[in-house]
């Protein structure tokens, strides 16, 4: 994959969630398809948040966080 997205929007099951998992974040947007590949890519140090490898796929993710992964630049937002 190449280029990148401005911003991925989830609001969770009940809509007022303040966090989300790095391995969910990185489903829901689509650069991965299943919740193994995600695990996979990010205990494989393939995943940068906010500039730095970021190898716990359970990470809680905020508003304005920035992930890198597979050439691609997603900004979490919702």
């Amino acid at each position: 994959m190449t280029g990148s997205r401005d911003t991925v929007r989830d609001g969770g099951q009940d809509g007022g969630q303040d966090t989300i998992d790095l391995q969910d974040f990185l489903k829901i947007s689509g650069v991965v398809d299943t919740g193994g590949e995600a695990k996979f890519r990010v205990q494989g140090g393939e995943v940068r948040l906010n500039g730095e490898i970021e190898t716990r796929r359970r990470k809680k993710l905020r508003r304005g966080d920035v992930v890198e992964y597979a050439g691609e630049t997603l900004t979490v937002d919702w």
